[in-house]
């Protein structure tokens, strides 16, 4: 008499019909722990991946709330989650643990900064990139590093992506391929530059099926190069990303800078006004004009050769030469942050 198999096993039968994967991959997934870092547009689909898919424990990390521009790509969340006031975090973690309650969600609504990185990522197998500027990155980088967790980069803006795995100790490492901070407001984002709908999808399916390959076991089948796709001109481009010639500091050289806030940026309330200073290290000089450029969309610019000055909203966001912004109007400090990432992006 064959024995039935149980019903947490039965709902993944087509994907345990794979051969690369099978009963015993399916149960690997069942053990495995995943932290996805950022709930948006990248990470919504991540996180329904990883949880449908039958990832034993999702660790769901995300400093944000839910407004009415995010539901168009952000396809996890609904009217009802805003009107909730819900954090990206809990809505999702709400929502997905009505579609495999054997899964164990945890939800965790902060700003991923340095104080609390290896924590959020030392107990699990795989980290996921659901983030939205290149500091969180390059901080991740270098905890994975440290506690020797492969990670799977992703980017979506525009029409376009990009999606990586990086293994530490196995090739490069995301310093490699980017080996300082772009200058603030030198780089898109998705309120300066827009984004298709449908490319975090295509970026994040890329990055759950390399997530699969390496929790069933399957390292050899990882896309090890740089992969690049825009929807709108369905071009489609890999990169051969090699180690560098000289030494890099993260992962040759064991110097974790951002981890150790020796590069990045941290936020202070201003006492006596209802402010934020956001302060970044070893920023290069933005470039006022071409960013005035970019952010004219967004609201109402004005700059000169000491500060450059953005009312958007309820928010006056005012950014210095040394990469130093002063966000009024608010006083959270992880709106602060997020306000930075969304109009000056590193």
């Amino acid at each position: 008499m064959i024995e039935a198999e149980p019903v947490s096993l039965r709902r993944y039968s087509r994907q345990m019909l794979l051969p690369a994967i099978g009963v015993a991959g399916q149960k690997k997934l069942s053990q495995a722990r995943v932290v996805i870092i950022g709930v948006g547009a990248l990470g919504t689909v991540l996180a329904s991946g990883m949880v449908r898919a039958g990832v034993g424990f999702v660790r769901l990390v995300d400093r944000d709330f839910i407004e009415d521009h995010n539901l168009q790509r952000q396809w996890l969340f609904d009217e009802d989650d805003i009107a909730a006031n819900l954090p990206k975090a809990i809505a999702a973690a709400r929502k997905l643990s009505r579609a495999n309650s054997f899964v164990t969600i945890e939800p965790v609504v902060a700003d991923v900064n340095p104080d609390n990185v290896e924590t959020l990522i030392a107990d699990c197998d795989l980290v996921l990139d659901g983030s939205d500027n290149f500091e969180v990155r390059m901080l991740l980088n270098d905890a994975c590093l440290k506690h020797r967790r492969p990670w799977i980069y992703g980017a979506a803006i525009a029409t376009y992506g990009m999606m990586m795995p990086f293994l530490p100790g196995d090739g490069p490492c995301f310093r490699c391929m980017l080996p300082n901070l772009p200058s603030p407001g030198s780089t898109d984002t998705c309120d300066t530059a827009g984004v298709l709908g449908t490319i975090p999808q295509v970026i994040a399916a890329l990055q759950v099926t390399e997530a699969l390959k390496l929790l069933t076991g399957h390292p050899e089948a990882l896309c090890r190069d740089l992969r690049y796709f825009d929807l709108w001109t369905a071009d489609v481009m890999r990169v051969r990303l090699e180690k560098r010639e000289y030494s890099c500091p993260a992962c040759d050289e064991a110097r974790y800078e951002f981890l150790e806030a020796q590069a990045g940026s941290w936020a202070t309330t201003l006492c006596g006004r209802d402010a934020v200073q956001i302060k970044v290290r070893g920023a290069p000089r933005p470039d006022f004009p071409r960013l005035a450029e970019r952010l004219s969309a967004a609201g109402q610019v004005t700059f000169n050769e000491y500060l450059l000055r953005l009312r958007v909203d309820n928010y006056e966001l005012t950014l210095f030469p040394d990469g130093r912004a002063i966000i009024y109007g608010c006083t959270d400090l992880m709106l602060a942050r997020a306000l930075y990432a969304r109009y000056v992006g590193a």
